[in-house]
């Protein structure tokens, strides 16, 4: 198989830009491709994915980059549906949900197998979760499974509390002074014991029973959680505390090929977190002979529709099919070779070259987007399930202060940076907008609401959310920090930028 070295890259630039210099002012305004056309020789895919990936394990990395290999190499109970993005079926041929959304069963399939020919069973899709959620492997996305029951107990090192003399444990409807929380849990508690469980496993039971109080693990950190609630407080003296287990969190294999997850509360878009890369099966026995070293070339095992032949980091990654995947048959790529790059004008020439055959997306130079947008049969502009942000360290100053924080989102001139970058849409909330019409249908109800309650008009509220640079010097102002104006421009020496802390 064809692959790039560092010297084939500066190669590549160099004859990308003699070619430019000898076509002169030659317009390409009348092909139809932009990049070249050359019919490839043999059945694999060059795809640039982006930066080197930080690791092959799939319960390490969050990144885009990673996930574009991990889709390739893992599989999981549902996957992608490739134009909606909806869930469809993968190891599980089908699921039933029960009729409160808290009880998801999966039924797997019984010629689902992993890249060394080991059938895949429940067993190995509950030690996947498992392992995801286990606190010594401290997975970035574990809080995407914290809908799971006692998931986030779990993996944040949690304890129940329990009362000696009778073996009774606290439970968390006790506690709660949310009525809308409270009530919520107190109905999934008459719900429960509503529940004919003569036929179910003792497992089963525990999980279908009242929710239990969970405390943080940490005897510090427990103590000040302790302090700041007197009632709790007086509740759990003379009380054990007891470690939230593995064993404990609402993840069951009920049989070889059926599985089982209870939720802690009914979250109807949990299918497509599913897709994710933290719930994909991995196999047991490589990891427990192999440890750190699994993901090697010469030891990984994998469940995916491609299987690892060749990693070079920094330089290339090259998966083949995998013939004992369950759908092999419909597999029509014989290989893709991943390379990893991250300079984009490199890759636009690497591609425009022939050298690879597509390119991940966000790629673009702005500058030249207004050429590359014509050629519609190659260069796809669509909606993508995706969002930039920046992040703050909101438990220490200065940004555990909200108006700071309003402040700085209010400074953000969204409309100006999507213009700038030409294929991103300004965004004012965590979910991208124009593909889930149910979750905004909700989000707009709820905003409604918030409104009505708080008394806010229409206007207000999308003023106190959009650019506006007057209001935000004025609220880092009455947060402690004076802004300065000289002419046209302003500055605030007092802010301690060594302390803000801000993740892109």
């Amino acid at each position: 198989m064809a692959r790039i070295s560092l010297n084939q890259t500066r190669l590549v630039v160099a004859l990308f830009a003699v070619s430019l210099f000898l076509s002169g002012c030659a317009s390409s305004a009348n092909n139809r491709f932009w990049g070249k056309t050359a019919a490839p020789t043999d059945n694999v895919l060059r795809y640039i994915s982006g930066s080197e990936p930080e690791s092959l394990d799939p319960h390490i990395s969050t990144g885009q980059p990673e996930a574009r290999v991990y889709i390739a190499l893992y599989e999981g109970l549902v996957e992608f549906h490739p134009k909606t993005m909806e869930a469809i079926p993968a190891i599980a041929e089908r699921w039933d949900i029960s009729a409160d959304g808290t009880e998801y069963t999966f039924h797997l399939r019984k010629n689902a197998k992993f890249s060394n020919g080991d059938p895949i069973k429940a067993q190995d899709v509950e030690y996947s979760i498992r392992r995801a959620l286990s606190p010594e492997i401290a997975a970035k996305g574990a809080d995407l499974a914290y809908y799971i029951k006692y998931a986030e107990g779990y993996n944040q090192s949690g304890v129940f509390v329990r009362d000696s003399p009778t073996g009774t444990f606290l439970l968390k409807k006790d506690f709660i002074t949310d009525e809308k929380e409270k009530a919520a849990l107190e109905s999934a508690s008459q719900t429960a014991a509503n529940e004919d469980l003569t036929a179910v496993s003792e497992r089963h039971k525990f999980l279908d029973a009242p929710e239990r109080l969970v405390l943080k693990g940490d005897e510090k950190s427990r103590a000040k959680e302790l302090e700041a609630d007197p009632k709790l407080k007086a509740a759990v003296q003379g009380k054990e505390f007891v470690p939230v287990t593995a064993e404990n969190f609402g993840i069951e294999a009920v049989d070889d090929y059926t599985f089982a997850i209870k939720m802690r509360q009914p979250a109807p878009y949990f299918l497509g977190l599913l897709t994710h890369q933290l719930f994909r099966v991995l196999h047991r026995p490589t990891i427990e002979k192999f440890g750190k070293n699994w993901t090697r070339p010469e030891n990984i095992v994998t469940s995916g529709t491609f299987k690892l032949a060749v990693h070079k980091p920094y330089d290339e990654l090259i998966v083949v099919r995998d013939p004992n995947n369950w759908d092999a048959a419909n597999v029509k790529l014989d290989g893709i070779e991943f390379y990893p790059l991250e300079e984009a004008t490199t890759m636009m020439n690497l591609y425009k070259s022939g050298v690879v055959d597509a390119i991940y997306n966000h790629t673009v130079p702005p500058a030249w987007l207004g050429e590359i947008k014509q050629y519609k049969d190659e260069y796809l502009n669509l909606p993508e399930v995706a969002v930039e942000f920046y992040s703050f360290r909101v438990n220490q100053p200065p940004f555990d202060n909200l108006k700071v924080r309003q402040a700085f989102s209010l400074a953000v001139n969204r409309d100006a940076l999507a213009e700038f970058r030409q294929t991103v849409k300004p965004l004012y909330d965590f979910t991208p907008e124009g593909i889930f019409p149910k979750y905004e249908e909700a989000r707009q109800k709820v905003q409604a609401e918030t409104r009505r309650t708080k008394n806010i008009s229409q206007k207000e509220w999308d003023d106190n959310r959009r650019f506006n640079p007057e209001k935000a010097r004025q609220l880092l102002t009455e947060a402690g920090y004076p802004v300065i104006q000289n002419g046209s421009t302003f500055s605030c020496p007092s802010f301690p930028t060594d302390k803000a802390i801000i993740n892109y």
